[in-house]
């Protein structure tokens, strides 16, 4: 069960780089490269219940909160054009 799992994972895995790869946006490239984060996670635990491992697990976990902060900082750096605060006010950059 945990095999076919693997397999489903890395077919899945497969398909998010080709999102990744063709775009068209930069939004698309930042959700699929989130997608295979996600994935990742996923196949890390698999793989721990696979080789009777389940340690793994705090390993996805934490590589899954590394995926979402790394996320939300490349969205705001896309957004803001910087990744600390600037001293300006938001409302000053969306206008």
């Amino acid at each position: 069960m945990f095999v076919l799992a693997s397999i489903a994972l890395i077919i899945a895995m497969i398909l998010v780089l080709i999102r990744l790869f063709a775009g068209p946006s930069l939004y698309d490239r930042v959700l699929a490269v989130n997608g295979f984060g996600t994935l990742t996670v996923l196949f890390i635990a698999v793989l721990g219940f696979l080789n009777g491992r389940p340690d793994f697990l705090d390993i996805a976990l934490l590589y899954a909160l590394i995926n979402f902060v790394g996320t939300i900082a490349v969205l705001k750096f896309f957004r803001y054009r910087a990744m600390g605060d600037s001293g300006r006010d938001v409302t000053e950059m969306d206008g």
